[in-house]
């Protein structure tokens, strides 16, 4: 059978970029190496799938640290509105949450993966389990796929293989090589939404801790935070993880340059002055105890020594000998704990993957190479990334329908042409 177009990837980006060709009138066929469709997918949001953010378009493109401009042309063609109204119609009913993040109402990742399989299946995509182990352009002008099982050529082939991370879902990075075999650059690979090394000493004697409702700032040497935010976030052997965390990794992305650290407000229901009265509370309480057995009350256990030490107030000082001064400095370092950061976790234990196929290579309007004719790119792959919230699949769904349209007009202009 002859196809139109290849799709290489059952990902996010490759299912709808299938789907929406193929109701375009394009013979498509879909290569996905993996047994199920969506493997990533599947895990994203905790298994409940934050697809997009309920935003304008300008507010999305805000959330794209790397390849916002070029970007602008595919958000603008599929924006987060027609995403969600996509879903919809699809079968999905969705909700929004704080920060704008769209879910499926049933909490079930399951249902978007479903939801593009019927899309597929419905506009006649040919779906085939098979492993691709080369690509090639052919003395046709047309690309070679080579296959486990068979050689396709094919004029249209997309590459929608993901990134490096969470190579559990089977995310090997082959794509990056075989794009680099064709002439493309592939910048250089590394997390983002990562967890984060730090202080290991003082972040292992705490390991196992989950601090829920916490703020978290990130500075880079500034006196200005670049990044604030609330929720959660989890000691660990080398350092912090948990959802406050992976989210405030996006936003550090010079290494190399830049020396971050992070402070934690452990008390952010409490401004100084409410902390203090209520540090005065505790300390009436145990006023006879040692100053190392007075903060259970108001401080993790796990913490307690961490606190101490940085406090310069003495363990078995007593607590009624406290002077405001120290008070004052304990406040402040509840209010402002400080850990330096030494650098993010290896890309294989992110959820996205930051670097891709170089953007100066491809046409922003249609997702296609500039250097191999018929050879398209979405999601993951390419050199853009944004923080969490849903940004990072709508870039999935915009890169994905932006190459869809262009193929669907190349076959039919083709089609013409006989």
């Amino acid at each position: 059978m002859s196809y139109d177009f290849v799709v290489v990837g059952g990902g996010a980006a490759g299912m709808l970029a299938a789907g929406a060709a193929a109701s375009l009138g394009v013979k498509v066929l879909l290569l996905e190496k993996n047994e199920k469709l969506g493997r990533k997918l599947f895990i994203t949001g905790k298994g409940r799938c934050n697809l997009t953010n309920n935003c304008s378009v300008q507010e999305a493109l805000a959330h794209i640290p790397t390849g916002s401009k070029f970007l602008y042309s595919a958000l603008n063609g599929f924006s987060p509105d027609d995403a969600m109204v996509l879903f919809e119609s699809l079968g999905v009913r969705l909700k929004t949450e704080r920060g704008g993040r769209v879910f499926p109402q049933s909490d079930k990742s399951y249902e978007i993966i479903d939801a593009l399989k019927r899309f597929m299946l419905k506009n006649g995509v040919v779906i085939r389990h098979d492993r691709v182990s080369a690509i090639s352009v052919n003395d046709n002008d047309l690309l070679d796929i080579t296959t486990t099982s068979q050689t396709i050529s094919c004029s249209n082939v997309l590459l929608a293989t993901g990134g490096k991370s969470y190579p559990a879902t089977g995310a090997t990075g082959d794509g990056y090589d075989w794009a680099k075999k064709l002439g493309h650059t592939v910048t250089p690979l590394r997390g983002s939404l990562v967890p984060l090394c730090a202080e290991s000493e003082l972040c292992a004697s705490m390991q196992g801790l989950a601090l829920k409702n916490v703020a978290l700032s990130v500075f880079d040497g500034g006196k200005k935070a670049i990044f604030s935010d609330l929720g959660e976030l989890l000691f660990t052997h080398f350092g912090l993880s948990g959802p406050l965390v992976l989210s405030a990794s996006a936003h550090m992305r010079k290494f190399e340059t830049k020396q971050y650290h992070v402070t934690i407000d452990l008390k952010p229901g409490l401004d100084e002055k409410k902390l203090d009265l209520r540090i005065l509370k505790d300390f009436d309480q145990f006023k006879s105890r040692d100053f190392c057995n007075a903060l259970g009350d108001l401080l993790a256990k796990s913490m307690i020594p961490a606190i101490i030490r940085r406090s310069d107030i003495a363990p078995e000082k007593k607590v009624h000998s406290i002077s405001r001064e120290e008070r004052r400095n304990l406040v402040r370092l509840i209010k402002s704990f400080r850990i330096d950061i030494d650098g993010p976790r290896p890309v294989d234990e992110a959820i996205i993957t930051s670097g891709g196929i170089e953007l100066n290579e491809m046409n922003p309007k249609t997702m296609e190479s500039k250097l191999v004719s018929g050879l398209y790119f979405a999601g993951e792959i390419i050199d853009a990334d944004a923080y969490t919230g849903g940004f990072n699949l709508q870039i999935a769904w915009s890169t994905a329908i932006a190459a869809a349209k262009a193929v669907a007009a190349n076959v039919i202009e083709k089609g013409n042409g006989h």
